[in-house]
């Protein structure tokens, strides 16, 4: 996880004329300095969506908050994508031969029965098979 620091002078760099607050304006021209081309509405959208107190800025709690929610997305989508790589069968969970399947691909060779002992350490409610949120206690 990033440290609140970086987020500080990530926020530091964003904030131009050092008043505590980006506006669409700093918000935009940042983007530009990375080769992204950010136009007004869309600077001002984005700062809409950070900004939870309505003043039309986006303050230093705000911005770190909203990057710490941005970066749990990705970890989410990324797990989502994991996990249907893993289940393969489209039946939304992992199963022993799901598992054995994905784990051949990685140059890893188990038995279908050694994959059902791997999901019984991980299969909360006994079913014999891993949903995405027991995938996801597996992976943290």
């Amino acid at each position: 996880m990033i440290n609140c620091s970086i987020y500080e002078r990530i926020f530091k760099r964003f904030d131009e004329d050092g008043d505590g607050k980006l506006s669409p304006s700093e918000l935009r021209r940042c983007v530009g300095t990375i080769g992204e081309e950010l136009l007004m509405e869309e600077a001002q959208e984005v700062v809409e969506s950070m900004d939870s107190d309505g003043d039309g800025l986006v303050g230093l709690e705000e911005f770190v908050g909203w990057m710490k929610r941005e970066g749990e997305e990705r970890k989410m989508e990324e797990l989502r994508e994991a996990f249907r790589m893993y289940e393969m069968e489209g039946s939304g969970c992992i199963t022993p031969k799901s598992l054995k399947r994905m784990l051949s691909r990685l140059g890893e060779s188990r038995s279908v029965e050694e994959c059902s002992v791997m999901i019984r350490q991980f299969d909360v409610n006994g079913d014999g098979v891993l949903s995405f949120d027991e995938f996801k206690l597996m992976m943290f």
